[in-house]
């Protein structure tokens, strides 16, 4: 598992690192000091932000003690991280308390406004997103 935070110590994503292709796209980005992600819906590795032009500046690597799960600080200046048009893949909130079998999970927008016009830079690609 891989944790990216920003600078500012806000969670922006969380990645699977065990197959090949994440340990491959994780060199990558030790070696150039910018993120590279596998994606499974692509089934191809990426450098975050050659579409967007959001790049994710490595600042810092940890590692636990495991060797099993990476924490990445990146710097995204004023940019996004998520493909939605989010700054942080995790802008929504779970509502905790009982869960009725008929009754649908609303979950809250905790990102009100987004960074990008995902229709806009994308342009017609798949989005894998559920919202």
């Amino acid at each position: 598992m891989k944790l990216v935070k920003d600078t500012e110590g806000k969670i922006l994503d969380a990645n699977n690192v065990s197959d090949k292709e994440a340990e491959e796209a994780f060199k990558k980005t030790i070696e150039t000091k910018e993120a590279h992600y596998f994606s499974r819906s692509r089934k191809a590795i990426w450098h975050k932000g050659k579409t967007s032009g959001f790049t994710q500046k490595v600042t810092e690597l940890r590692i636990d003690d495991d060797q099993d799960s990476v924490w990445m600080t990146v710097d995204i200046g004023d940019g996004a991280s998520c493909h939605v048009g989010y700054r942080s893949c995790f802008y929504r909130s779970i509502p905790m308390g009982p869960i009725d079998n008929g009754r649908k999970i609303e979950m809250e927008f905790l990102e009100k406004e987004k960074k990008f016009d995902p229709e806009e830079v994308y342009k017609g690609q798949p989005n894998p997103t559920k919202i």
